[in-house]
């Protein structure tokens, strides 16, 4: 009866470890990212998504983001690059970005919950999400370079 109940206990804690490691792994780091436009420096916290799983699910479901936050989608190599908004509730610019960092263009006030698809008008390292209005507030613009540790200087 008492191995029973101590092989039960040890079971349990190795399920809620595991649940609590997959949990902390399911979070995007937060990183500090920097994008210098014609307006000057412009900080924001952002979450780097660089797994397929993690870029499908995206800013979906989110209700809200802090004004300086963003989402930073890295995909591994420079190509076309095809976003939507499909189950995403914040209006968002998206910002299509270089290997460089350089930008290479902006999709403004995108529509929430559009399953119209937005394609980078440049082959794209990485899409960055912001709140909707943040580009035009910083007068960011193709060209403009963004500072983060995954983007070759």
């Amino acid at each position: 009866m008492r191995a029973a109940q101590i092989l039960r206990t040890m079971i349990l804690s190795l399920l809620l470890a595991l649940v609590a490691s997959t949990v902390a792994r399911a979070e995007p780091a937060v990183e500090i990212m920097r994008i210098v436009t014609a307006t000057g420096e412009h900080d924001f916290k952002v979450e780097v998504v660089d797994t397929p799983k993690a870029r499908a699910r995206g800013l979906m479901f989110r209700k809200s983001m802090p004004a300086d936050h963003g989402m930073l989608f890295e995909f591994k190599a420079e190509g076309p690059v095809s976003m939507w908004m499909r189950n995403t509730y914040i209006p968002l610019d998206m910002v299509f970005i270089g290997r460089d960092g350089r930008v290479v263009g902006v999709a403004a006030d995108t529509e929430p919950m559009s399953e119209r698809i937005i394609t980078s008008p440049q082959p794209a390292y990485a899409v960055l999400e912001l709140n909707a209005g943040a580009a035009r507030k910083m007068s960011l613009a193709p060209g403009d370079q963004v500072r983060h540790r995954m983007f070759k200087r």
